[in-house]
């Protein structure tokens, strides 16, 4: 049968990227408290395309995932690469895992607990023979403006705001343990279940802490500077303002310098 996609390019220019994306399958994850967590994951893989072929096999993609045993780990992650660009004859190949992962979290005072999801992500790219993993995670958290606090007779405004954490580690690096950065940083973290007591707590405790969008990003980028798992970072926070057309953001991007030889 014709192969038109190995065929000439009418433009002959080449693409960095080709591929799928949307794809759904599940996924075996690491988690600390449980050792593995069941999750489905949403897949975008593409590798490059030299100038003179006109299209890549898109069934190809599809087969690299079905032999693929469905455990996140770094081996497996980059072995799924390595397979990805053999199949694609690729020198470069990328791909994405984003999925929700699921952890229990106990409220303040009463103890009960709820499930609280947090979307999280996975990209891997090989270029150059060379293989970069990123992990990330979003983390929904409350913040209480500083300024309102200070200007207002009774009480100040409060909103939810979105803490993403981009990663790289020399070592393996949890999932829990950027949550917990994360929701350490901010004036408060939020909840799955509340009673009324915790209720009571949480915005207690939210009023007492208060912080700008910049407050949150500085101290969760000091954080993963002190990680000594964590070679390069990115951090942006957004807040979803409860009283303004618009929502605030702050980001930093890092890189750890290699321990000096001894």
């Amino acid at each position: 049968m014709q192969d038109v996609q190995s065929g000439p390019a009418e433009v002959p220019i080449p693409l960095d990227r080709v591929g799928i994306r949307g794809i759904k399958l599940p996924l075996l994850v690491r988690d600390r408290e449980r050792g593995r967590q069941h999750t489905v994951a949403s897949v975008e893989l593409s590798v490059d395309l030299p100038a003179d072929f006109k299209g890549t096999h898109m069934s190809r993609f599809v087969e690299a995932l079905e032999s693929w045993a469905g455990v996140l780990d770094y081996g497996a992650f980059k072995v799924l690469l390595l397979d990805l660009a053999r199949r694609l004859e690729a020198g470069n190949a990328h791909l994405t895992f984003r999925f929700p992962y699921f952890a229990k979290k106990a409220a303040p005072v009463s103890g009960a607990a709820g499930l609280l999801d947090y979307e999280c992500m996975v990209s891997g790219e090989l270029s150059g023979g060379a293989f970069t993993l990123t992990l990330g995670v979003d983390v929904p958290v409350m913040t209480v403006c500083p300024c309102s606090l200070a200007i207002s007779d009774q009480g100040a405004h409060s909103q939810r705001a979105v803490v993403r954490i981009r990663c790289r580690g020399r070592g393996f690096v949890w999932l829990e343990e950027l949550i917990e950065i994360a929701e350490g940083a901010a004036s408060s973290p939020v909840h799955a279940l509340l009673k009324r007591e915790d209720e009571k707590f949480v915005t207690e405790a939210a009023f007492a802490k208060p912080a700008f969008v910049e407050d949150v990003t500085r101290a969760v980028a000091n954080a993963l500077s002190g990680h000594p798992r964590v070679a390069w970072f990115s951090v942006e926070v957004e807040s979803h303002e409860s009283i303004h057309n618009h929502n605030a953001f702050a980001g930093i991007e890092g890189r750890k310098e290699p321990p000096s030889p001894a």
